[in-house]
């Protein structure tokens, strides 16, 4: 598919109807996981545009798949549309409540555009090929597409595209590290700090002692490996 006047004129005949989701999700912030009703708009939108429905992609709830077309590679496009919590502007309904300042809204309604116009593009051309839209929850740290990957979701893709709003247009090729996460609680025992203060377990001072250990750790590491806390 090339990039001439009749493929806009596929994404312009969706604009309004994408427009008007990305305003819905944007109205209505959910963080991650529970994005059931971001989830159920753009379900109803591949239903109109009239893509094959899977709901609960890898048994998440808040994930779904629509394809269209048949036979040849399959493209995929990824779709988000999960918000974050607690950056409301002052003016919104609820100060200080979820918001979508990373643009899923825009992210997510945008993926599903593309998927819908390289779908008419494929009808309109007799071309044969699966064009899916997959909506993936909790990117903002709730990792869905490692389960969904896990769950064999992409297993038949050939080609994956996402994009990320942002203040220009260009294409990125990036290159990062995988990330594990681990939590760390520490436990004190309460004691009087003047009487007997001896029988007191400090969980600040192990907290500290863990911080200042892997700063030390940190020298000692490959060159492409890291090591961040928060």
């Amino acid at each position: 598919m090339r990039n001439l006047h009749p493929v806009w004129d596929l994404v312009e005949a969706h604009r309004d109807d994408l427009t008007g989701l990305a305003d819905r999700v944007w109205a209505l912030p959910e963080t991650l996981y529970n994005e059931y009703h971001s989830c159920a708009e753009h379900a109803a939108m591949l239903r109109a545009k009239g893509f094959r429905i899977t709901e609960a992609v890898a048994g998440l709830p808040t994930a779904v798949m629509g394809e269209a077309g048949a036979g040849g590679p399959v493209i995929a496009i990824l779709g988000e549309y999960d918000a974050l919590p607690g950056i409301a502007e002052p003016r919104a309904i609820e100060n200080g409540g979820n918001g979508h300042g990373c643009g899923h809204n825009l992210l997510g309604a945008a993926a599903l555009l593309a998927a819908c116009a390289i779908k008419d593009w494929l009808e309109a051309t007799g071309t044969p090929g699966r064009v899916r839209y997959y909506g993936c929850p909790a990117e903002e740290g709730g990792a869905a597409k490692t389960f969904m990957v896990r769950d064999g979701a992409f297993a038949d893709v050939d080609a994956a595209i996402t994009w990320h709003p942002d203040g220009m247009t260009r294409v990125d090729d990036p290159e990062s590290l995988a990330n594990t996460r681990m939590d760390f609680t520490f436990q004190g025992r309460a004691s009087h700090a003047a009487a007997t203060p001896h029988l007191g377990r400090s969980a600040l001072d192990a907290a500290e002692l863990m911080s200042v250990g892997v700063n030390y750790l940190r020298e000692h590491m490959v060159q492409d490996a890291r090591v961040h806390y928060a």
